[in-house]
């Protein structure tokens, strides 16, 4: 494989053209979109207008006027079939932290008497935070597993929901989601997925996978900005027993009657609470429209072409740095990671040449491969950026082994 041979690949890329909608600084190549993703070229001037324009001039009237109010409900709709579901599944509010406490408190309350909550021990930190409160609150049970293994021997008749990450944030691991959730829901427990590293850069497939909840961030990849609002999603044969365990006045059924008793409004509407952060929710919608009409399969396609690339390429050229993802592609998302003792140090470096990855404790380098922007020419770059810093033990270096507050 040399540059022109992933030049070539690109050419022939059926997404090539999307990359031009993003904003991408031309001397570097950004493979942390699995963090943060990459701005569209539209948001600034979209941004720009909400503050000049509606907030700044016409003020209060653009609840109206600019359709701020229903904001949430056009996101949701452009995001249904991202995540393959009905947009009347969908609801566009607060932060994944939220989402996750009312979805586990909503689903435990649909099942009455299995009051314990299985979650992964090594899932991102929030997820175990919140179902840990969430046990507690309810005098309920938090049962961890360590891997895929494990969830058959703890899933009893005592479980009422099993909340997984689809794609593992440290590993980039993938769980099989039909099976998974099949046999969850054969055990009469709930299935609750995380799709904060899937949406955007994976096949996901709510319907298909019979999943009964799901929660996921706007940041990652689907491109809404940092502390881009969440997404929240309910399956329809489970709206009638929805109860939120947040009673917010945006999920009254008729807010403006400014009514001392909460009535629920119908379905996934509920789970919307506070008023949403207007600057934000707008940039998701520009981020979103980027992706309307897109193809999961063909960013999955593209996804498994990427970090296939990248794993040939390491294994070859940098033995020394273990592959932590799974090399079979049907097991991986869209991101590598990859073992070294001195992993901080070479993030670092290769920061410095231009290569932007991430570090998660304790000695994992991250790669993410957003199929939006990210072409097998990066790839190619990237891995060659990557032997160089390794011949020359460039990781080493005292500027690269100082941490900042974000690693």
């Amino acid at each position: 494989m040399t540059m022109a041979d992933a030049v070539a690949l690109d050419a022939a890329d059926p997404l090539a053209g999307l990359r031009d909608e993003f904003l991408l600084p031309a001397d570097v190549i950004y493979l942390d979109g699995n963090s943060l993703g990459a701005m569209p070229k539209s948001t600034p001037d979209r941004i720009a207008t909400v503050v000049r324009h509606e907030w700044g001039e016409r003020l209060i009237r653009s609840w109206n006027e600019a359709g701020w109010w229903s904001a949430s409900r056009r996101v949701a709709d452009l995001l249904a079939p991202l995540l393959g579901a009905s947009a009347d599944e969908v609801v566009v509010a607060d932060s994944t932290s939220v989402n996750l406490f009312k979805l586990l408190m909503a689903g435990l309350a649909m099942r009455p008497g299995r009051p314990v909550v299985v979650a992964e021990r090594n899932a991102f930190p929030t997820d175990v935070y919140i179902a840990r409160s969430v046990t507690e609150l309810t005098g309920g049970e938090l049962r961890l597993i360590d891997d895929q293994t494990e969830l058959a021997s703890v899933v009893d008749e005592r479980v009422g929901v099993v909340c997984l990450s689809h794609v593992d944030f440290r590993t980039g691991e993938m769980w099989p989601a039909v099976a998974t959730t099949a046999a969850v829901r054969e055990s009469g427990a709930l299935m609750l997925w995380d799709l904060c590293h899937s949406t955007g850069a994976v096949d996901v497939r709510l319907h298909d996978w019979n999943a009964d909840l799901a929660v996921g961030c706007g940041y990652k990849y689907l491109n809404g900005g940092p502390g881009a609002p969440s997404y929240a999603f309910v399956a329809t044969e489970h709206h009638s027993d929805l109860t939120t365990p947040l009673p917010g006045w945006h999920g009254h059924a008729d807010p403006f009657a400014m009514r001392p008793d909460y009535l629920p409004a119908a379905g996934i509407g509920q789970l919307a609470a506070g008023t949403p952060p207007m600057l934000s929710l707008l940039a998701l919608e520009d981020a979103v429209r980027v992706l309307a009409g897109v193809s999961t399969a063909e960013l999955r396609a593209k996804g498994i072409a990427l970090t296939s690339l990248f794993i040939n390429l390491i294994t070859t050229r940098c033995p020394e740095l273990a592959l932590v993802s799974p090399p079979d592609a049907d097991r991986r998302g869209a991101q590598v990671s990859l073992r070294f003792e001195h992993a901080f140090g070479l993030v670092q470096a290769l920061i410095e040449r231009g290569v932007i990855g991430d570090f998660r404790a304790p000695d994992i380098a991250r790669f993410g491969f957003a199929p939006a922007y990210v072409r097998h020419a990066d790839v190619w770059a990237a891995v060659e950026a990557i032997t160089q810093v390794m011949a020359a033990r460039e990781y080493l270096d005292d500027r690269f082994t100082s941490r900042s507050a974000v690693t």
